[in-house]
C-alpha cells in the first residue's frame, strides 16, 4: 500500500505506519470522548442551574402571591372588624337608652311595647341574627356610663333541663377609714351597709343567683354575709323573688322577698351605688336596711309616646326591713321593744288595710340625641307598730339625667345628675307608761339628697352628694338618731381596674343635733366573681 508523503512523493506504507495511524486515532477518540463529556457536563450544569432559577423565580412568585392574599384578607378582616365594632358601638347606644328608660331594665327589656317589636328581635334583626329560643344569661344595664364595668360577667355554667341557665356570682365591699366620732355607726354611718367604725370593715359580701326558671319566669335571690364589729359573721336572705316574662298587656308579676320599688336608690344593691353610704334621708324613712319585705309587685308599660309604667306593691310590711310600718322596734334596757320612744304592739295581720302599699310612677324621655330625663313619684302606705291604730305615709319625688356624648368610648365622658326627695308623716300612739309618758302625736321628717357624677376619663369617675334632713319636734328621747336636723357634703372619686373590680375614696363633712360636727375619711375596695345579674340603675 502507498501513500504519499508531504512532498508529494508517493511511497510504501509498512506495519510502522499502521501502528502510528492506529495511535493516533487512538488519540484523537480520547480527545473528542473527553471534549464531549465536557459539553456534557457543561449542559448538564446549566440545565440544573436554570431549572433551580426557575425553581427560585417560582417560589418567589408564590410567596408574594400569598403575601398579597394575605394582605387582602387582613384588609378585609379590618374592615368587617371595623363594621362589626360600628354596629355594636350603635346598638350599645340604642340599649343603653332603652335601659335608662326604665328605671327597672329587666321589665322593660321582658315587656313588648305597643309602639314597636320586642326589643331581642330588634337587636337580632339589625345585627343580622335569630333570637334564640334559651332564655340568655342577664346582663347588669346602667343608668350612668360607669356602671358599665358592672356588666357582662362570663357565666358560671350550672346543668339545667329544657333551655334555662343560672349565673352564680361573689361579690365583697371592704372598707377602711377613719372617723372624727369613736363609734361611727353609732350616730354617723346608719346604714346596714356602711362603713361601720374606725379601721377595717366588711359589711357587705353577697352571693348572688340569678336564671331562667321556665319559658315563664326568671329568677333571682342574694344571700348576704357581713362582719359586725367583733368580726362575728351575720347572715340574711337579702332577696329571693320569681319574675314573669310572658304576660300579655304589657304586664309583668314579680313576687317573693325584694326591695320596693320605691324612688331610684332604695332597690339598689350597694355594689352599683356611686357613693360608699347611703343617703341620709333614705336612712331616715327606710331604716338601715332599706325597704324591703315579702310581697308582690305587679307593673305595666303604658303605650304612650315616651317610656310611662305604673307600679303597685302589695307588701307583708313586718318587720325591721319595714322600719317605718310594722316595726317593733329595738329592746331598751329593762327589755322593753320601742320604736320612736314608744313600746310597740303586736301588729298581726287582720286584713288588707295591715298590708304595706308602695305604688309608683316613672316616666322618661330623650330631650336631645346625648341626654336623658327621668322622673318618678312613690308613695308607701300602711299601720305602725306604735299603737293598734297608727299609721305611716311616706311620698317621694325623684330626678335622674344623663348627658353622653355621642362619640363616647366605653360610656365615657359623661355627667349624670340624680336627686330624691321624701316626706314621712308617722303617726305615733301615746305611751303613759314611758319615761316621763309620750302623748300621741304626728312626727314629720323631711329631707333630700342630691349628687353630680363626672365621668372625667375612662375608668375614673368624680362625685359630689349633699344630703338634708330634719323634722318637727317629738316629746320622745332627744337622742334617737334617727331624728333631729342633719346634713352632709360628700365629694368621693372612683377608679376601675376593670369591670371586676372597683376603688372609692370618699370623704364626709357631717353636722347634726346630736353630734356637732364631724369629720370621716373612707376608702373602698370592691371585687366580682361570675356572672351577675341585671338590677335597677
Amino acid at each position: 500500500m502507498r501513500r504519499h508523503d508531504g512532498r508529494g512523493e508517493a511511497r510504501a506504507i509498512g506495519p510502522t505506519d499502521f501502528a502510528c495511524g492506529n495511535a493516533i486515532a487512538n488519540e484523537t477518540t480520547k480527545t473528542c470522548l473527553d471534549t464531549r463529556m465536557k459539553l456534557i457536563v457543561k449542559m448538564a450544569l446549566t440545565l440544573a442551574l436554570c431549572f433551580g432559577v426557575s425553581t427560585l423565580a417560582a417560589e418567589e412568585n408564590a410567596l408574594a402571591e400569598l403575601k398579597t392574599q394575605l394582605q387582602q384578607l387582613q384588609q378585609e378582616f379590618d374592615r368587617s372588624r371595623h363594621e362589626q365594632q360600628r354596629q355594636i358601638e350603635a346598638l350599645t347606644k340604642k340599649l343603653e337608652a332603652l335601659t335608662a328608660a326604665s328605671p327597672t331594665s329587666t321589665s322593660a327589656a321582658t315587656s313588648k311595647s305597643a309602639a314597636g317589636p320586642d326589643l331581642t328581635q330588634q337587636l337580632a334583626a339589625e345585627l343580622g341574627t335569630q333570637p334564640t329560643t334559651a332564655n340568655p344569661p342577664a346582663r347588669g344595664s346602667t343608668s350612668s356610663a360607669a356602671a358599665a364595668y358592672d356588666s357582662n360577667r362570663p357565666a358560671v355554667p350550672v346543668a339545667r333541663a329544657g333551655s334555662t341557665y343560672m349565673n352564680v356570682s361573689y361579690g365583697t365591699l371592704i372598707d377602711a377609714g377613719w372617723s372624727s366620732i369613736k363609734d361611727p355607726s353609732a350616730q354617723l354611718q346608719l346604714g346596714d351597709h356602711d362603713p361601720a367604725k374606725r379601721g377595717f370593715s366588711l359589711r357587705n359580701a353577697e352571693i348572688a343567683f340569678d336564671g331562667a326558671v321556665d319559658p315563664y319566669f326568671q329568677g333571682f335571690a342574694n344571700i348576704v354575709l357581713k362582719l359586725d364589729h367583733n368580726n362575728q359573721t351575720e347572715i340574711e336572705l337579702e332577696e329571693s323573688f320569681l319574675q314573669s316574662t310572658s304576660l300579655p298587656g304589657n304586664l309583668q308579676l314579680k313576687a317573693g322577698q325584694y326591695f320596693a320599688n320605691f324612688g331610684r336608690q332604695n332597690s339598689q344593691h350597694p355594689h352599683t351605688w356611686s357613693f360608699v353610704d347611703q343617703p341620709i334621708i333614705l336612712g331616715r324613712m327606710f331604716g338601715p336596711d332599706g325597704l324591703r319585705s315579702i310581697g308582690a309587685q305587679l307593673s305595666w308599660l303604658a303605650p304612650t309616646p315616651f317610656y310611662t309604667e305604673l307600679f303597685l306593691s302589695v307588701l307583708d310590711g313586718q318587720g325591721g326591713t319595714a322600719f317605718s310600718f310594722r316595726n317593733p322596734g329595738e329592746p331598751d334596757a329593762s327589755g322593753v321593744a320601742r320604736f320612736a320612744g314608744r313600746a310597740t304592739v303586736d301588729r298581726p295581720l287582720q286584713g288588707g288595710r295591715d298590708l304595706l302599699f308602695v305604688p309608683r310612677i316613672a316616666f322618661s324621655t330623650e330631650l336631645t340625641d346625648t341626654q336623658t330625663l327621668l322622673a318618678g313619684f312613690s308613695g308607701a302606705f300602711a299601720p305602725n307598730a306604735t299603737g293598734p291604730d297608727n299609721r305611716t305615709t311616706v311620698v317621694g319625688a325623684d330626678l335622674y339625667w344623663r348627658w353622653k356624648p355621642a362619640n363616647a368610648t366605653n360610656g365615657f365622658p359623661f355627667v349624670s345628675w340624680q336627686t330624691e326627695a321624701l316626706y314621712r308623716r308617722f303617726s305615733a300612739a301615746a305611751d303613759p307608761l314611758a319615761p316621763l309618758g309620750l302623748p300621741s302625736e304626728n312626727l314629720r321628717d323631711y329631707g333630700w339628697y342630691s349628687q353630680l357624677l363626672y365621668g372625667f376619663a375612662p375608668r375614673w369617675n368624680a362625685g359630689l352628694r349633699a344630703d338634708f334632713v330634719d323634722g318637727n319636734r317629738g316629746a320622745f328621747d332627744s337622742t334617737d338618731p334617727f331624728r333631729g336636723k342633719r346634713h352632709r357634703i360628700s365629694p368621693e372619686l372612683t377608679f376601675r381596674p376593670s369591670e371586676f373590680s372597683k376603688v372609692r375614696l370618699q370623704y364626709n363633712y357631717d353636722e347634726g343635733d346630736l353630734f356637732g360636727t364631724a369629720h370621716s375619711l373612707w376608702l373602698r375596695l370592691e371585687f366580682g366573681l361570675g356572672a351577675h345579674g341585671a338590677h335597677k340603675y
